[in-house]
């Protein structure tokens, strides 16, 4: 018979495995029918797999930026770790806001992500910009979607 204290750890790792398994297995499933990979590829289809993000992905696709950038090339940092850590950042919060409602509609654009666009708008946009005397630091400064809402999506600010 086994003592008492070695019966405790093993119920105690028991538990720890079961909750765990629980864990993961719901985690993955969630990612799995959330689409959750499809948010590791470049393509702007994925921003529709939830339904808030309808109206952008409509206005992106009617856009003058549809030719030339998609969802990342605006919405994502340059630096590889940057974009992983953004994707994981906007993919937890996303998950959380939809899965409890607890988001604004019109789905608005949070601080962080907006200078992330503002840079990108910048970056691309270097040849322009750069006779108006512009530099990433000065982004707080300067905003691009105040004239220029409607670009990237048309009618969506």
């Amino acid at each position: 018979m086994p003592r008492p204290s070695s019966l405790v750890v093993t119920s105690l790792s028991a538990a720890v495995c079961i909750v765990l398994g629980l864990f993961i297995g719901l985690g993955g499933y969630t990612f799995h029918q959330g689409e959750g990979a499809s948010y590791f590829r470049d393509d702007p289809a994925a921003c529709v797999n939830c339904h808030v993000m309808r109206d952008q992905f409509e206005s992106w696709n009617h856009s003058s930026h549809r030719e030339w950038a998609t969802c990342n090339d605006c919405h994502m940092p340059q630096g590889k770790i940057d974009g992983l850590y953004t994707k994981a950042l906007n993919g937890w919060n996303h998950a959380y806001a939809f899965t409890t409602g607890d988001f604004p509609e019109p789905i608005v654009i949070n601080e962080r992500n907006r200078r992330i666009a503002l840079e990108n708008c910048i970056r691309c946009h270097d040849g322009m910009v750069s006779e108006m005397h512009i530099e990433l630091s000065d982004v707080k400064t300067y905003n691009c979607i105040e004239c220029h809402g409607n670009v990237g999506h048309q009618g969506v600010k």
